[in-house]
């Protein structure tokens, strides 16, 4: 089993190394109506993913399904432009491969971005939640099973999944560009449900400002494999006590989309000194 994943995730990488040009050391994860960042970028080589051997495919609307080589704001990156959820029915190894895969690449640095439901009392449909911690609710972890020592750590130190050395830069540039941003802490769940209100109240009560269906078993994994990693939540929808708002998801890629310009200068301007 984990030889077989090994050679999996090597015939990837290997793939890729044949194919691409430049040499990111930055990957940057896409979350639901955040593809425009990807407009922004000076494309190298963009690839779909069923032309990549062993890579899964999207099946959610918003999720384009292409890996970008490029460059964005002069840095050369590499932009993953789909995820994979856990509700889609995958297991949590295809949910994180294309992490796995980034690490073989020598990626040093991830970024990842999600649309969330806002539990804070001060958070507005449309802000952007620095990720400073995360809590897992998914109910089971990617690093289940045997370990692969090659890869990463049977027992990962968690004290620091997000960088804090990076949250400090997102803060300052921020300030810069007349930026209010929010920071908090993410909680993961299965989905694809939509919260009920007495959930809202309980993730609430366990510590949770937003919450979310992606995000943490990437974080996971790319903290396992050694990559410094940085987080961002777009507020879509809010589940404050009293206030629960029902949304579609239709609703949350129309609000994920009205922040992303924010989203993205925020990026652009980080990336240089990433």
């Amino acid at each position: 089993m984990l030889e077989e994943r090994r050679m999996k995730i090597n015939e990837t990488v290997a793939y890729l190394n044949q194919r691409k040009t430049i040499n990111p050391k930055i990957a940057i994860v896409l979350g639901s109506g955040l593809g425009g960042l990807a407009t922004r970028v000076d494309v190298v080589d963009e690839i779909d993913y069923h032309e990549i051997p062993n890579f899964p495919v999207s099946t959610v609307k918003g999720h384009k399904g292409t890996l970008i080589f490029g460059r964005l704001n002069g840095v050369e990156v590499v932009i993953l432009n789909g995820r994979f959820h856990y509700y889609e029915g995958y297991s949590m190894d295809v949910v994180t491969y294309p992490e796995q895969v980034f690490a073989g690449l020598g990626i040093k640095t991830i970024i990842l971005s999600n649309a969330a439901g806002g539990m804070n009392p001060t958070f507005q449909v449309g802000d952007i939640m620095v990720i400073r911690d995360h809590i897992n609710f998914f109910g089971t972890n990617p690093l289940m099973g045997p370990n692969d020592d090659e890869l990463g750590p049977r027992f990962p130190n968690m004290s620091e999944v997000y960088s804090h050395h990076l949250i400090k830069l997102a803060h300052e540039k921020g300030k810069q560009l007349n930026l209010h941003l929010q920071e908090g802490v993410y909680m993961g769940v299965t989905g694809p449900c939509f919260e009920t209100p007495a959930e809202y109240r309980a993730y609430s009560i366990l510590g949770a400002d937003a919450v979310g269906m992606s995000t943490v078993p990437e974080a996971i994994i790319s903290h396992y494999r050694g990559m410094e990693i940085f987080a961002l939540s777009v507020i879509t929808d809010l589940g404050v006590v009293g206030q629960v708002v029902p949304a579609s998801h239709e609703e949350v890629l129309e609000a994920a989309n009205a922040a992303e310009p924010k989203m993205v200068k925020l990026i652009c301007e980080m990336l240089p000194e990433m």
